[in-house]
């Protein structure tokens, strides 16, 4: 199993050939690795990712000395989760980095986030009752629920259908399809509406192997930049120095003409 976590950006749609798809956008990683639970130590396997950013003042001393363990480089990861897989490959190490190049195009996923909360409905918007007929003496009465149980017991039963808080619930939609991947900006285009609002987290999975790449490949990258800015700053050194030199010389001969 493969997964990643994300944030929603917004809805907008592409174009396959002559047909207009419309995709979810996601802002997909990266992922840290904080922390892997093993059935030793633990009793269970699973791999504690850390997605998002927020400030340091809002992060618990607990939390941030964990993330500092870990080695990631950022202490200030807005969102904490653990994934359960069945079994624990030996690439997997804390501190590796999960990004979207783990999905390809025409995966299928399953994505889940928490609902829109709509405050207090009515049993039609909610559980998406009929209502009433609006003829023959009913008057006001077209949205309402009409009868709620039997006269004996005198009181509701649990679980019995009526208007009351919607949203806010924990929703899976299965089966979407990754459409495009932005390697370069981590972002991917899911087919069709994921649930929650913009900036909503949301948790991705699908079939096939994790792909996790090592924190060194970062730092290699880190490094190839500082040699890359130390070449540049030598460079202008080097200018500025000859610069220097050719103003001094063309002194040196005014004076001697002047002699």
């Amino acid at each position: 199993m493969k997964f990643i976590l994300g944030k929603k950006v917004n809805m907008t749609q592409v174009w396959d050939n002559d047909k207009v798809i419309a995709v979810t956008k996601v802002q997909a990683g990266p992922c840290y690795i904080t922390q892997i639970r093993n059935t030793e130590k633990d009793s269970y396997q699973a791999i504690q990712v850390a997605f998002g950013e927020k400030k340091v003042k809002n992060i618990s001393k607990p939390v941030r000395g964990h993330l500092k363990k870990a080695g990631i480089e950022k202490e200030n990861a807005r969102h904490i989760k653990e994934f359960r897989v069945s079994e624990l490959k030996p690439e997997i190490n804390i501190g590796g980095i999960i990004d979207v190049s783990t999905f390809k195009k025409g995966d299928i996923i399953d994505v889940t986030g928490i609902s829109k909360g709509k405050g207090f409905q009515g049993s039609v918007k909610r559980h998406h009752f009929s209502g009433h007929k609006s003829t023959h003496g009913n008057k006001d009465q077209e949205r309402t629920s009409g009868s709620v149980g039997a006269k004996g017991p005198a009181r509701i039963f649990k679980g019995t259908r009526m208007p009351g808080r919607m949203g806010g619930d924990q929703v899976t939609v299965k089966n979407l399809e990754v459409v495009e991947i932005d390697l370069e900006n981590n972002v991917l285009l899911i087919k069709g509406a994921v649930p929650g609002c913009e900036g909503g987290l949301l948790v991705i999975k699908g079939n096939g192997d994790l792909v996790v790449k090592d924190k060194s490949i970062k730092t290699e990258d880190k490094v190839v930049m500082e040699s890359e800015e130390n070449i540049s700053n030598d460079t202008d050194n080097k200018v500025e120095e000859v610069k220097e030199n050719t103003t001094i010389s063309e002194s040196e001969i005014e004076t001697e003409e002047k002699k």
